[in-house]
């Protein structure tokens, strides 16, 4: 029952994921949308397989996904991630962890 509460794990990944996504996007911002546009292609696979690799080891419930999700999208907008793009990247997240 207590094990359905526990996200500690679950926090500290997207936390994680999100400094990953943004060292990688913040390099990239101010070159041309086409090369933007290729950079994030590449750090969403990169982070594709972080999620997955994740997803194997943790067997999330909802409240767990949630409290993941939570993280990660703060963590990308203390960072300075633009509101817009934060909620695309992590509805993108939900949907990979489903």
């Amino acid at each position: 029952m207590l094990s359905f509460f526990k996200t500690s794990h679950v926090k500290k990944f997207g936390k994680e994921l999100a400094s990953v996504i943004m060292k990688d996007l913040n390099s990239s911002q101010m070159k041309k949308d086409s090369k933007f546009m290729e950079k994030a292609q590449k750090t969403l696979t990169k982070a594709d397989r972080l999620v997955q690799k994740f997803k194997l080891e943790n067997k999330l419930n909802f409240y767990q996904r949630s409290q993941l999700a939570n993280a990660f999208l703060w963590s990308l907008r203390d960072a300075g991630c633009p509101e817009a793009y934060a909620n695309q990247l992590t509805d993108w997240l939900l949907m990979q962890m489903q």
